[in-house]
Formats: C-alpha cells, sequence, structure tokens
C-alpha cells in the first residue's frame, strides 16, 4: 500500500496579510460607509487574526476567517451606535445612508440594506466567495446566504430603476 504524502504549505502572516487586507477593507466599507472606520475595523480584525495565527493557518479557510472576523466586528460596531444613539448618549450614532449622501446611487443603495443583506451581497457579489464561503464568514447555512443575496438584490433593482417617461 503506497501511503500518500500531502504537504502542508505554510504561509507567512505578512503574505496573508499583504494578500487579504485590501478585500477586508473593503467588505468593512461597503458594510460601514466610512473609508477611516472601515481601515480600523480591517486593522483590528488582521491583529485578532495575527493573535491566533498558529491556529488560523492551519484552517481550512483562513482569509473567510479573518472575513468573519472583521464582519463580526462591524456588527459590534453597529450594535454599540445604535445603543449610544438610543441611549441619549454624548455621542449620537450615524446613519451609514447619511455619510454616503454626496456618493453614487449605488452606494446609497447598498448602504440602506439590512446588515445581513448587504454583507451576503458584498461577499458574494463583490468578493467573489461562494454561497458556502459566505456562509461561513456570517455564520449561516448556504441557503441562507442565497436568500439574503436575491433579496438585497432585489431590493438594489427597485431602488435603482430609471424612470424612462
Amino acid at each position: 500500500m503506497v501511503e500518500a504524502r500531502v504537504e502542508v504549505v505554510t504561509e507567512t502572516f505578512e503574505a496573508f496579510f499583504e494578500r487579504q487586507y485590501t478585500s477586508i477593507v473593503k467588505l468593512v466599507y461597503l458594510m460601514c460607509g466610512d473609508p477611516d472606520e472601515a481601515e480600523e475595523i480591517a486593522q483590528e480584525a488582521l491583529a485578532r487574526v495575527y493573535e491566533r495565527w498558529e491556529r488560523v493557518q492551519s484552517m481550512g479557510s483562513p482569509g473567510g476567517y479573518a472575513n468573519r472576523v472583521a464582519v463580526n466586528l462591524c456588527r459590534r460596531r453597529f450594535r454599540i451606535l445604535r445603543r449610544l444613539g438610543t441611549a441619549g448618549g454624548a455621542r449620537e450614532a450615524r446613519d451609514p445612508v447619511d455619510d454616503l449622501v454626496t456618493r453614487s446611487d449605488l452606494a446609497v443603495a447598498l448602504a440602506s440594506l439590512p446588515l445581513g443583506q448587504r454583507a451576503a451581497v458584498v461577499l458574494v457579489e463583490w468578493l467573489g466567495l461562494d454561497s458556502s464561503e459566505a456562509a461561513k464568514v456570517l455564520g449561516v447555512r448556504p441557503a441562507s446566504v442565497r436568500s439574503r443575496v436575491h433579496r438585497a438584490k432585489e431590493t438594489l433593482r427597485r431602488r435603482l430603476e430609471v424612470d424612462d417617461a
């Protein structure tokens, strides 16, 4: 019996960072609408990945794990801003749509989607993940991702319709 030999190729964190950073910033930017916040959350996500790099690099999809950390940090930011906005905190929560008023209609429409739909459509349509990969990032089933993407696309189509009359 011939024993199959599997060679494990390990990637340095630096190479992983170079390969993933831009796509994570784009993902977070499309979710939160603030370029500075996107940079900060992406850096925080990759710092957390770095802390666990020995374990993360052996995962089936280290990039998926990093995306999931970023999505979770973004969700946490929204929860905090919502709490501050409704609890009468010193800072008023900003609506991501308000930050995008002067940007393209697509960016405004995307920012107005519910967070779950926005995350799904960004992961699948913009970053090119399949529904199984996006499901792992979002912590849901692949069918849920497909449903969220479908609903998001329908909403975007309605909001971006041009009246030809």
